[in-house]
């Protein structure tokens, strides 16, 4: 293949670095998820504080994403991806040589900077060397490392909190990306095109406090509700207020930050929406999967991953597979397919006692992945392939921003409904007094009440995508199935 500079270079040896730096960064998200309780202990912090870590890493993470298609047309395409990787390592080792608070707040700051831009470059580049009949495989071995890094964050990091120093959530890292950076200075090539553009300031800071204050104000739900005035309704409002002013702005400006045009294109709206809904059901699920096991079933926070493990692997094995047969039958009916087998795998948590066989858990938590993995990639890539030139990079920069939010928004959702109906059906404090077996018999029902509840969200999500499946064209063009990327 040849790179926008004429030269020729091997694109499996691109595609290995790629895919390797993307594991360690999506791994980076989810490692922290078990590790909580042990930073609190630690850093002699709050939870309301170490939730800092997550929360300001997703904040930064959600304001970088608008801005990577200007970057990604900006500069070449080995450097931006080379410098993002460099800023990735100096945020994990800061995070790795932390002793307190502050300087691991720093670290994973730092670290989000970076994920905000490799994550959407990688899914352009991935569009830019492969031809449109070859996407789906292309966009499939993506999703391997997409789906299977953050389901194996919880696993990993049980595991280091039982042998190691939480240090080593971060130390375990640093080979990986100095190895990515290494071969990427040899392997990585300018596939994408560039062109010097001013930046848009005013669209920036626009950008910055519309998602910002969205994605601060749904992340404040799961601790102060959603009738919180000043953490959660003011942030959510402000967001909202913003975000219409940017999109606003993207229409009138000659070059805009992000092309919201892309919403003109049916096919790249109804399979942003999907992925959304995909998005709200699958990560409000991953929060709350894990509490029922920890919260009901007494299981420490590495048994919990473990549990959650075969459905992790499940995504991985499957998401190259089905990618594959995108290629073959297009997004419709292996979307449809997807959605049903994700909402009969859902179905039967609304179900869950407190002596649901643990191997049930593991089975239904597989199968659906095994729905999801039948979803997500094959409506990523139909979206990006109904764009072309360089409206890909937009259109990425539109996806992962609007599953940034849909994360966000699933999460605070389900774990919102959960809250509610547990506090709603607590006995009367007067019974842990007078009859404390009964105060706690009805107490764990309150809880297997909330989770019930919170899967009956995630199942509406699931047919809400069902019915919006049906809007998919049946199979891509001839003209599509013809066409290439950027890179030839």
């Amino acid at each position: 293949m040849i790179d926008t500079q004429g030269k020729p270079f091997n694109r499996g040896l691109l595609i290995a670095v790629l895919l390797t730096g993307t594991f360690v960064t999506v791994l980076n998200q989810t490692v922290l998820a078990t590790a909580l309780p042990t930073l609190m202990k630690s850093l002699h912090e709050s939870l309301g504080t170490v939730q800092w870590l997550t929360t300001g890493f997703m904040l930064v993470n959600g304001i970088l994403i608008p801005i990577s298609a200007w970057l990604s047309h900006r500069f070449n395409t080995k450097w931006l991806y080379l410098g993002s990787m460099l800023i990735f390592l100096i945020g994990t080792v800061i995070a790795f040589t932390a002793d307190s608070f502050s300087q691991l707040l720093i670290g994973r700051l730092t670290q989000a900077v970076a994920v905000g831009v490799t994550m959407p470059l990688l899914q352009v580049i991935m569009l830019s060397i492969f031809p449109a009949n070859n996407r789906g495989a292309a966009m499939g071995m993506a999703g391997l490392v997409i789906g299977l890094a953050p389901a194996l964050g919880p696993t990993l990091s049980g595991w280091i909190l039982d042998n190691y120093k939480w240090q080593m959530l971060f130390g375990i890292m640093i080979p990986i990306i100095l190895i990515v950076l290494v071969a990427g200075f040899f392997f990585m090539r300018p596939v994408i095109a560039t062109k010097k553009e001013k930046l848009d300031y005013f669209s920036v800071i626009l950008s910055t406090i519309g998602f910002g204050s969205l994605l601060y104000g749904f992340s404040e739900v799961s601790s102060k509700g959603w009738g919180d005035i000043n953490y959660v309704i003011v942030p959510l409002i402000i967001g909202l207020i913003f975000i219409v002013l940017f999109v606003y702005r993207q229409t009138k400006i000659e070059k805009p930050l992000l092309q919201v045009k892309v919403f003109k294109n049916v096919q790249f709206t109804v399979a942003t929406i999907l992925g959304a809904l995909v998005m709200m059901t699958m990560i409000g699920a991953e929060m709350v999967i894990p509490q029922y096991l920890q919260t009901v079933r007494g299981m420490t926070p590495f048994h919990a991953g473990l549990t959650l493990l075969a459905g992790a692997f499940m995504m991985g094995i499957m998401s190259p597979i089905t990618g594959r047969i995108y290629d073959q039958m297009g997004a419709k009916r292996l979307v449809i397919a997807g959605l049903v087998i994700l909402t009969a795998g859902s179905l039967p948590f609304t179900a869950l006692t407190e002596t649901t066989p643990i191997v049930t858990v593991t089975v239904l938590y597989a199968i659906r992945m095994f729905g999801i993995s039948m979803v997500m990639m094959p409506v990523t890539t139909a979206g990006m392939s109904a764009l072309t030139g360089e409206m890909v990079a937009h259109g990425t920069a539109v996806n992962n921003t609007t599953r940034q939010v849909a994360a966000s928004m699933g999460t605070a959702i389900m774990i919102s409904v959960l809250s509610n109906v547990i506090n709603n059906n607590m006995p009367s404090k007067h019974l842990l007094t007078t009859t404390p077996l009964e105060y706690k018999n009805q107490a764990l029902n309150a809880a297997i009440d909330g989770y019930h509840a919170a899967f009956w969200v995630a199942i509406g999500f699931a047919i809400i995508g069902l019915g919006v499946s049906f809007f998919l064209k049946a199979k891509r063009n001839k003209s599509q199935t013809l066409q290439s990327g950027g890179a030839k």
